[in-house]
């Protein structure tokens, strides 16, 4: 028989970190709120049983305020685990017992773990566990979850709560003698109704109607549309009570009390402490630097800039080494394999292709350990909380700041993560802004492309330019918003609190696993998704083929050449040797001169040279050529595809047969392109459509309408901007 566990804890107590300890899996420790939006699960053997453990949202209460706090208790309530591990920090004791003693309400077999003993250590205090057990009445465990440190007390503490099989009992905690009897009269309904029986005990749905949470509320509605309205007028004329003799509601007598009651415990004997407790903490004292006003950005800035220096500097040299390893990779299916449709889809479909795109693994994966670094030290939630008085200007909230970085706020993001981290902003028009404005940012799936473009024509600075269109990303994504609030979502600001951890220092453990993790999914989502696409628009490229007539055509101009050559030099070139004479060099470049005039216009008879032609008439204000607008239309599925499709493009079309190429190569030498028409196609990207998977999860987090909105609003601001840049670009000779 299986065993049912769940982790349940406030963001920041280590909650994820032992369920790694616990399960062995490798799922990704974030230092900031709002990261994990849906409950995981791990499995482990113990004594002999096997049980499974659920990864709860991080969430500092059970009133259903967010996503993660509706997830998490709906867990709860409808799964039942037979235990709930209650991650609590211990430097922080106070603020987590809250979201206990609300666990402890809703009856919930639980075990304490005592986490981050050492840093309560550190910091003077003293927690003895066994007062704290003795009165709360739950096994209290002290535990390290990072280095392991009580694991087996905790799973024999769970094991020895989970075969008593008892009954949840919910804790009673007095509220005062006004809600106490309204919480008996509350009862009384309840229980003559048999009302929500099934899921919650009496006094719980009772407190959830007193703190107005809006889930069982309208849930009540539908269960039982009397009962319900019989409730809320006895939570009525209880609130009109409290606001006549207190001038509160009553969720705020409920939250005062749970911490005097709290207060209570830790008064007796919890807590003692060996020097004096307003001391600086190490981390108190870095954060005097790093979270300045003036100080802190420009270090900011800074640490971002070093980030690029360093993904470049030492992704250089293996991105080199890929992209002529894939170079001789097309040379030796070249050579190989006889002339067809096998050949033209092994190079220009997969090699060049998916190639591309592969080729940039190096300096993603350097990108993600930089990105790891910062997260795992703790040194994003500072960047959050410094962004918020510079977000709070545009009309978003200092919650916005966490899904903007996930989406690629610091290049190689992803916006499906970024979008579905809004959930944690609770009012509606500052999450909407936010969840239209996340995907601007220069996300994993966008990094290519800018490495493609700037290592081509900006090679000299690589970094700087980088630097540059990170900056440019925040900046319209900001406007933007700052648009949307003032049209479209107008609507008053909310305030924002928000906890910083301490600074830890990374585990390489950590820092590699992150790393790989991150760069898995990108090699995957190349060789799987990349790869059927690259593949589709090759065969989109490809046919329907020229007309035979105009093949024809190419064929006696072949044989023309090859008439008016001398046998023995034609021979020579057939033959394929290493050193060929001037005359055979000469026929072979004429010979490639017509090959690559057939491939090109039979690349403009194709569906997708016909479609990129169409195009053409708009798109060349912006300075995009039609083999461009192939591949920007490919960027609609996944913004990769836009490497993989111009490599797949361009092997189609001018090709030098003598020495083969990089991507960059080729667009350097390609006469439709040059600086300007590289910035103007940098902005594009940046800024057009959401790719489709994108667009899917806006549509499931809010709506189609909204989708669409999305899809249309930033191609039309994108191309306006490229338009702008490409024109006065040119205007000026920048080219």
């Amino acid at each position: 028989m299986q065993l049912k566990m769940a982790l349940a804890g406030n963001p920041n107590a280590g909650k994820t970190t032992l369920f790694n300890q616990l399960t062995g899996a490798r799922q990704h420790v974030g230092n900031y709120p709002g990261i994990t939006v849906d409950h995981k699960e791990g499995s482990l053997h113990h004594q002999g049983q096997k049980i499974i453990i659920t990864d709860l949202p991080g969430t500092y209460s059970m009133t259903a305020y967010s996503a993660e706090e509706l997830v998490a208790r709906d867990y709860l309530v409808n799964t039942r685990p037979q235990v709930v591990i209650n991650i609590v920090d211990a430097s922080n004791l106070e603020r987590n017992l809250y979201l206990t003693c609300q666990l402890l309400e809703l009856g919930a077999p639980l075990v304490i773990a005592l986490n981050m003993i050492d840093v309560a250590q550190a910091r003077g205090m003293e927690i003895k566990a066994d007062v704290l057990e003795r009165h709360l009445r739950v096994p209290v465990v002290p535990i390290i979850a990072r280095s392991g440190f009580g694991k087996e007390d905790l799973l024999k503490a769970a094991l020895r709560v989970a075969s008593e099989k008892e009954e949840w009992l919910p804790l009673d905690i007095s509220y005062g003698e006004d809600l106490d009897i309204g919480i008996k009269e509350l009862i009384a309904r309840i229980d003559a109704a048999s009302f929500m029986a099934d899921t919650y005990v009496a006094r719980y749905t009772a407190i959830k109607y007193l703190e107005n949470d809006e889930q069982i509320v309208e849930k009540g509605r539908e269960i039982d549309s009397r009962t319900a309205q019989a409730l809320e007028e006895i939570v009525a004329g209880i609130t009109a009570h409290t606001k006549t003799t207190l001038d509160v509601f009553p969720e705020a007598v409920i939250a005062d009390h749970r911490y005097g009651y709290i207060k209570s415990l830790l008064r007796q004997g919890v807590i003692t402490r060996k020097f004096d407790s307003d001391r600086l903490y190490t981390s108190d004292k870095i954060d005097k630097v790093l979270t300045n006003r003036l100080v802190g950005p420009a270090i900011m800035l800074l640490i971002l800039f070093v980030l690029y220096k360093f993904t470049f500097g030492w992704s250089e040299a293996p991105v080199a080494w890929l992209e002529q390893g894939i170079g001789w990779l097309s040379g030796f299916v070249e050579k190989t394999l006889p002339d067809g449709l096998l050949k033209s889809m092994l190079i220009s479909g997969i090699i060049e292709g998916v190639g591309g795109v592969l080729g940039f693994v190096p300096l993603i994966m350097f990108m993600f350990f930089g990105i790891a670094i910062l997260e795992d030290s703790g040194y994003l939630a500072r960047v959050a909380f410094m962004m918020d008085r510079i977000f709070r200007i545009f009309g978003l909230h200092g919650s916005s700041v966490m899904p903007f970085i996930v989406s690629g706020g610091i290049a190689g993001g992803c916006a499906v993560p970024g979008v579905m981290a809004t959930r944690t902003l609770r009012s509606p028009k500052e999450r909407m802004a936010t969840l239209l404005t996340v995907p601007l940012m220069n996300c994993g799936a966008k990094l290519p492309v800018l490495a493609l473009l700037i290592g081509a024509f900006f090679s000299e600075n690589k970094a700087r330019y980088m630097f540059l269109f990170t900056m440019l990303a925040w900046i319209v994504a900001l406007l933007a918003a700052k648009l949307l609030r003032s049209t479209v979502l107008r609507g008053a600001p909310t305030p924002f609190v928000m906890e910083l951890p301490p600074y830890r220092f990374p585990t390489m453990r950590g820092l590699l696993i992150h790393t790989w993790e991150r760069t898995y999914q990108y090699i995957k989502k190349a060789g799987t998704v990349i790869l059927g696409i690259s593949v589709l628009l090759w065969a989109m490229m490809t046919y329907p083929g020229l007309p035979e007539e105009k093949s024809a055509e190419f064929a006696i101009q072949r044989e023309a050449i090859a008439t008016a050559t001398a046998p023995e030099i034609v021979a020579e070139s057939l033959a394929g040797s290493e050193e060929l004479s001037e005359q055979a060099k000469i026929y072979n470049e004429r010979i490639a001169e017509i090959n690559n005039e057939e491939a090109e216009v039979a690349l403009r008879n194709s569906i997708a040279g016909r479609i990129g032609i169409g195009l053409e008439s708009l798109s060349q204000l912006a300075g995009f050529d039609w083999r461009t607008n192939i591949a920007l239309v490919g960027g609609f599925a996944a913004k990769e595809v836009i490497v993989s499709t111009l490599g797949t493009a361009y092997s189609m079309g001018e090709v030098d047969t003598e020495e083969p190429m990089s991507l960059g190569q080729r667009l350097q030498k390609d006469a439709h392109w040059n600086k300007v028409v590289a910035v103007a196609a940098l902005v594009f990207i940046m800024f057009y459509s959401p790719c489709f998977v994108t667009v899917v999860c806006i549509a499931k987090e809010a709506s189609w309408k909204w989708a669409f909105f999305s899809m249309g609003f930033n191609t039309v601001f994108a191309f306006l901007m490229a338009v702008a840049v490409f024109q006065i670009g040119t205007m000026l000779n920048f080219g």
